[in-house]
Parts: structure tokens; C-alpha cells; sequence
């Protein structure tokens, strides 16, 4: 279980760094961008499975969690993909066809939350879909 739990926070937190990545594509992290990570978390990922982290909280906060500190930090987006692409390869049981497309649908929010999907959101979706197989 405890392993488990442990994989559970990893995941979670590997897509904090993917959607900072893809809120970071065009080079600012705008608030329209954060509201809307956070809209999703609330009313989507916090029913995924009901793991929780040490502290008792739900494990998919800590999508959120990641996602401001990298924020906070000011750091670049680019590298945080291949972060969560190697978790991806290391973990394919985490990404059962509906959580895949969970992930699409947030990414895809995320772009769309401010003045459309510019041509650097477009791409990185397009990797995002290839990397999972969609």
C-alpha cells in the first residue's frame, strides 16, 4: 500500500509539472490559466481514485501543490514534459483510457483559458496525445 500511495503522489504531482509545462508554453503562467487547473482538479481529478497523502488530503491536491511551486519558482516549462513522460513510460498501469483522457481534457482547458490555443499549445498537445497513444 504504502508503495502505492507513494506511485499515487508521484503521479499527481508528474501532472502538476505537466500542466505548468503546458500553462508555460508561450512563456507566462497567466491567472485565467491557474483558475482553470484548479476548476479541474475540484471537479474531476479528486474523484480518480481517493489515494491520499501523508497529511490526509487528497493526493490530486497535489497537482496543484507542484504547480504553484513551480510558479512560484519561475521556472522554465520545457524540461517538466519529459519529466512526466519518463513517470509515464516508468508507470503505463497509472494510465488507464480514461484517466489518458482526463489528462487531454485538462491540458486542452488549460490552452483554451486564455484567447484560444496559440500554435505553441497546439503542438504540445499534439505531443501530449502522441506520447499517450490518443
Amino acid at each position: 500500500m504504502l508503495n502505492s500511495e507513494k506511485i499515487s503522489n508521484e503521479f499527481y504531482q508528474n501532472l502538476g509539472k505537466l500542466y505548468y509545462a503546458m500553462a508555460m508554453t508561450d512563456g507566462m503562467v497567466r491567472p485565467v490559466e491557474v483558475k482553470r487547473l484548479r476548476k479541474y482538479v475540484r471537479q474531476h481529478w479528486l474523484d480518480v481514485d481517493g489515494m491520499e497523502d501523508e497529511f490526509g488530503t487528497d493526493s490530486a491536491f497535489q497537482i496543484e501543490i507542484v504547480f504553484d511551486w513551480l510558479q512560484e519558482e519561475e521556472k522554465e516549462g520545457s524540461e517538466y514534459f519529459s519529466d512526466f513522460e519518463s513517470f509515464y513510460k516508468e508507470h503505463p498501469e497509472k494510465f488507464e483510457p480514461k484517466v489518458k483522457k482526463l489528462i487531454i481534457e485538462t491540458a486542452d482547458s488549460i490552452a483554451s483559458s486564455f484567447a484560444g490555443k496559440n500554435r505553441s499549445e497546439i503542438v504540445f498537445l499534439q505531443e501530449l496525445k502522441n506520447l499517450l497513444g490518443d
